[in-house]
């Protein structure tokens, strides 16, 4: 069992229509048939969302998101119209609300690693291989590998796991060219952001993207290059054969698991509120990857 700790109810806004309450965000249709998405502060760990909110998260999403979008928008073309809030939205919205095209979206997480870690590490300890592709031996926690690779994976509902799949089963889903042309988009928008990234001293490690089709052009969607959907790493203290740290809700995983918590991840019991020294914690690690990559303070 797993979901929602405490599902919210969405707020209602005169001219919108609610579609979708995500982990994270609030989906809604305009008047003219855009979608209009707002990002909570709402924090997801171990397919449960908390119910604990990290203050002003939902904004450093948005933020990032835009700017890592003005980088890449030379590379390929991406969904947002604009940022104004709704007339008659809560005044909360302000800084966390995109306006995005209707796209016909691809049901695929289209995944660019670059460092072996997470869900990738486990299946090289078994195989050598990470989602069906063969790798050298000698790897550990943090190598960087030869080259990036694409691991697709299923897109999956709240509270339910992403699948990592061979980029086979992606061709059979979407077809051959929709598949090649993720392959290509997914390395492409990922080396950018890779060197960004690294300049201002961060190791990207791996990321997540969704594409839709706007017509036959695909487009970049969603959140884009977030402590959310992205390994960053300190590069200064970046050392293979160990967890790095990180700039992401580590601070709450670490929580979650340790013998303070009283939580058992795998029962099927709600995980329990966040102190405030990890609320804290891990809102200074958004901002901090906020600042660093974009050069920019929080205000």
């Amino acid at each position: 069992m797993s979901g929602f700790v405490e599902k919210p109810e969405p707020i209602q806004v005169p001219g919108l229509v609610h579609l979708h309450t995500g982990k994270v965000r609030e989906l809604y249709q305009n008047e003219a048939g855009d979608l209009v998405m707002v990002a909570s502060d709402r924090m997801s760990a171990y397919d449960w969302v908390l119910p604990t909110e990290i203050p002003d998260k939902g904004r450093v999403l948005t933020q990032l998101s835009l700017w890592w979008f003005d980088q890449l928008r030379d590379l390929i073309p991406n969904h947002v119209i604009g940022t104004e809030v709704p007339e008659g939205a809560p005044a909360d919205w302000a800084g966390r609300t995109l306006v995005c095209k209707q796209l016909r979206m691809i049901p695929v997480e289209c995944v660019a690693r670059g460092y072996l870690t997470g869900s990738g590490l486990l299946e090289y300890d078994e195989s050598r291989t990470v989602c069906g592709l063969a790798l050298p031996e000698g790897l550990v926690d943090g190598s960087e590998l030869p080259a990036p690779i694409f691991t697709p994976a299923t897109k999956a509902e709240v509270g339910e796991h992403d699948e990592n799949v061979p980029y086979e089963e992606v061709a059979r889903q979407v077809g051959a060219e929709t598949a090649a042309q993720l392959r290509q988009a997914t390395l492409a928008v990922y080396a950018r952001a890779r060197d960004i990234a690294r300049d201002r001293g961060i190791v990207l490690a791996d990321t997540k993207f969704e594409f839709g089709f706007d017509g036959d052009t695909l487009v970049l969607a969603d959140e884009v290059l977030t402590p959310d959907s992205s390994r960053f790493w300190p590069a200064d203290e970046w050392q293979p054969g160990r967890t790095q740290p990180s700039y992401d809700k580590q601070f709450v995983r670490n929580w979650l698991t340790s013998a303070e918590s009283g939580w058992d991840r795998r029962s099927e019991q709600p995980p329990p509120p966040l102190p405030e020294d990890v609320v804290r914690a891990t809102r200074q690690k958004y901002v901090e990857a906020y600042e660093r990559l974009t050069g920019l303070g929080w205000i």
